[in-house]
C-alpha cells in the first residue's frame, strides 16, 4: 500500500488488518509496527521517495492518510462481525446506559465495541502469570524467556541459515558497496516492513510478562523464516566472486536446509517437546514449561499404553482442564506430590509440565519410567512401598508444593468437577471465588510480630 497507494490496495490492507484483529486481541501490536514502518522513511528513504523535505513530506502523507482510511474500514468490518454475532446476546451489561425505548437500540449498537474492548482488557488483565525456564520459576514473564526458547526448540539447521544469511549479508555490503543492491527496489518496502516488524514484534515479546510458550513467539518466527529469502541470492553472488568458497557455500546451505526437512520428518508427529543439542541433554522438563512440552495431546498415547499393559485404572496427573477419561477411559485424576498407599506397585502417567513447573514431582524420575509422545508424558512405575513424604524418593512435603498456574489450589479438580456436573457452575463459581479472595486476604496479611522472650 505505500508503494502503491491505490483503492485496491487499500481495501487489501484493510480486510488483513479486519483479519488480524478478528484473530487476536494482541493484534492491536500491528498499530505500532505500522508506526515504527512510517518513522524509518524519515531516517532512510525507501526506493520511490522523494528525497527533498517539501516532497518526502507530501509523499508520507498521502501513505499515511490512505493508511488510516484503511484503519477505518477495517474498523467498520470488526464491527459489522461483532455486530451480527451479538443480535441474540443480551445487552444487560449495558444497563447504566438506560432501559428504554431510546436506550436498547442505543445498547445494541453499543454492542461490538463493548465486546470487543473487553476481550482486549482481559488480554491486558491476565498479561502477568507466573513461568519457568532453565529450572528456575518466577513470578512473571522474565525478558530471557523467548531467546532462550528460540535457541533450544529451533531446529539447529534453522540457526545455522540464520547465521549464514547475516555473515552473507555482512559481506556482500562490505565488498560491494554502490553495486546493486541484493534486495531489488521494488521488494525494497516490504524488506523494509519485515524486519521493522521483526523489532517491533521481538521487542513486546522481551517486555511480556506473560511467558508461557514459544506460540507466542511465532510472528517473529515467521518473519525471521522470510527473511532468508535472500540468502540464495547471497550465495549465488558468492559463487561468482569466489567460485570455490561459492560452491562450498551453496552445499552447506543445502546441507542445513535438508537438515531442517529431516528434523520435521524424524520427530512427525511429536513436535511439542523438541529440543535441539543445545539442551546439553537436560531433559525438556527441567528446561522449559507449557505447551512447549505437553498440552494433553498426547493422551492417545497415554491410552495406547493403557491397554498395551492391561491397565484397568491409570492414575493421570495430566496437563489442562479437560476431562481426561474421554480419551483415556482408564484415566484417574491424580496428584503427583499427593500419592497414596493405593499408589503403591501401580503404573502412573504424569506430564511432563507437572514434574518441575505446575507440580514438584521430580521424585517420580528415581523410578522406571518411559516417555510417551516424545516426552510430552512419562509413564512411571511406582515402588512397591513409597517412601514418606520428604524423604529420598518419596513426594515433597506440602511446604514445597506448586500447583497448576500458580493457583492458591488445584483448578484442575474445579473445572474437571464442572465438566462432570455442569448445574454445579453457580455454586463453583461462588466457592473458587472464596478460596482466591482468602490466598489474596493471606497474602497481603503482615506477618505476626516475634513473640518476645
Amino acid at each position: 500500500m505505500w508503494q502503491n497507494p491505490d483503492r485496491k490496495n487499500v481495501m487489501l490492507f484493510a480486510l488483513s488488518l479486519a483479519g488480524a484483529l478478528l484473530s487476536k486481541f494482541t493484534a492491536g501490536i500491528l498499530f505500532f509496527a505500522f508506526v515504527a514502518i512510517a518513522l524509518s522513511t524519515r531516517w532512510r528513504s525507501v526506493p520511490g521517495q522523494p528525497l527533498a523535505k517539501p516532497e518526502a513530506r507530501a509523499w508520507r502523507r498521502l501513505r499515511w492518510r490512505v493508511t488510516l482510511r484503511g484503519i477505518l474500514w477495517a474498523a467498520l468490518i470488526v464491527y459489522l462481525f461483532y455486530f451480527v454475532f451479538s443480535l441474540n446476546q443480551t445487552t444487560d451489561v449495558l444497563y447504566r446506559l438506560g432501559h428504554g425505548s431510546a436506550a436498547i437500540p442505543l445498547r445494541r449498537l453499543l454492542m461490538p465495541p463493548w465486546l470487543y474492548l473487553r476481550g482486549v482488557l482481559m488480554v491486558l488483565i491476565t498479561a502477568s502469570r507466573p513461568t519457568f525456564i532453565l529450572g528456575h520459576s518466577y513470578p512473571h514473564g522474565v525478558w530471557f524467556y523467548f531467546p532462550v526458547l528460540f535457541a533450544l526448540k529451533s531446529p539447529l539447521g534453522f540457526l545455522g541459515l540464520l547465521v549464514l544469511a547475516v555473515v552473507f549479508a555482512l559481506r556482500q555490503k562490505r565488498r560491494d558497496e554502490g553495486n546493486a543492491p541484493t534486495i531489488p527496489a521494488e521488494l525494497a518496502i516490504h524488506w523494509r516492513v519485515l524486519w521493522v516488524s521483526l523489532i517491533v514484534f521481538t521487542g513486546f515479546c522481551l517486555l511480556s510478562r506473560l511467558d508461557l510458550s514459544i506460540r507466542h513467539f511465532s510472528v517473529p518466527l515467521a518473519l525471521l523464516i522470510l527473511l532468508l529469502a535472500p540468502l540464495p541470492r547471497l550465495v549465488e553472488r558468492l559463487r561468482l566472486s569466489a567460485p570455490t568458497q561459492g560452491r562450498l557455500a551453496a552445499a552447506i546451505v543445502a546441507v542445513l536446509a535438508l537438515s531442517c526437512v529431516f528434523t520435521a520428518v524424524r520427530l512427525y508427529p511429536y513436535y511439542f517437546p523438541y529440543i535441539n543439542a543445545f539442551s546439553f541433554g537436560h531433559p525438556a522438563y527441567a528446561l522449559m514449561n507449557d505447551s512447549n512440552l505437553d498440552w494433553n495431546q498426547s493422551l492417545p498415547e497415554v491410552k495406547r499404553f493403557a491397554d498395551q499393559h492391561g491397565l484397568q485404572r491409570i492414575d493421570l496427573d495430566a496437563h489442562g482442564f479437560n476431562d481426561p477419561t474421554v480419551t483415556v477411559p482408564q484415566a484417574e485424576f491424580w496428584d503427583c506430590q499427593r500419592p497414596t498407599a493405593a499408589d503403591d506397585g501401580q503404573w502412573v502417567v504424569v506430564s511432563a509440565t507437572m514434574i518441575m513447573d505446575d507440580h514438584n514431582c521430580v521424585w517420580l524420575m528415581l523410578y522406571s519410567h518411559q516417555t510417551l509422545a516424545g516426552g510430552s508424558m512419562y509413564a512411571v512405575h511406582l515402588p512397591e512401598h513409597i517412601p514418606t513424604a520428604g524423604s529420598l524418593g518419596g513426594p515433597p512435603l506440602p511446604d514445597a508444593f506448586r500447583e497448576f498456574a500458580g493457583a492458591p489450589f488445584d483448578i484442575r479438580a474445579f473445572f474437571l468437577n464442572v465438566i462432570r456436573h455442569p448445574e454445579k457452575l453457580p455454586q463453583a463459581m461462588q466457592e473458587m471465588q472464596a478460596r482466591f479472595s482468602s490466598s489474596n486476604k493471606s497474602e497481603s496479611r503482615p506477618p505476626p510480630p516475634p513473640n518476645p522472650k
